[in-house]
């Protein structure tokens, strides 16, 4: 049973910051792909972040003020989120697959590509 439990959602003002966690068991986060969702009300699942290999992908709203790290010995991911705005309210989800997805081009166009998931941590940033 593959459990991925994610933590540190908040309520910040507008400019704010937060780090979201992300602990995945036993999944090895060195060996998987692994990427950061978000999902607003009313709205469809959109990817954020994700890295494999030391590498990291972002999208193009978060690009500059968040950062995506890990770390192997610990099977933790992080998401530093820096300069908040209202329009990062969501639910944020920590997602886990094979690291090729990573590699494939473009991993976090693709949620359905994650095989593991969370159960996700509310971001609220008021302006």
């Amino acid at each position: 049973q593959v459990t991925l439990v994610e933590s540190g959602g908040g309520s910040v003002q507008a400019g704010g910051f937060l780090r979201l966690s992300c602990t995945t068991g036993q999944v090895p986060v060195s060996g998987n792909c692994m990427g950061w969702f978000r999902q607003a009300p009313g709205k469809e699942r959109e990817g954020v972040a994700a890295i494999y290999g030391g590498s990291a992908y972002y999208a193009d709203s978060v690009k500059g003020r968040f950062t995506l790290s890990q770390d192997n010995a610990k099977n933790m991911v992080y998401l530093q989120m820096n300069s908040l705005k209202p329009e990062d309210t969501a639910m944020y989800y920590c997602a886990a697959t094979a690291g090729y997805v990573c590699l494939s081009g473009s991993p976090i166009a693709s949620p359905e590509r994650f095989r593991y998931w969370g159960q996700g941590t509310q971001v609220t940033v008021s302006s």
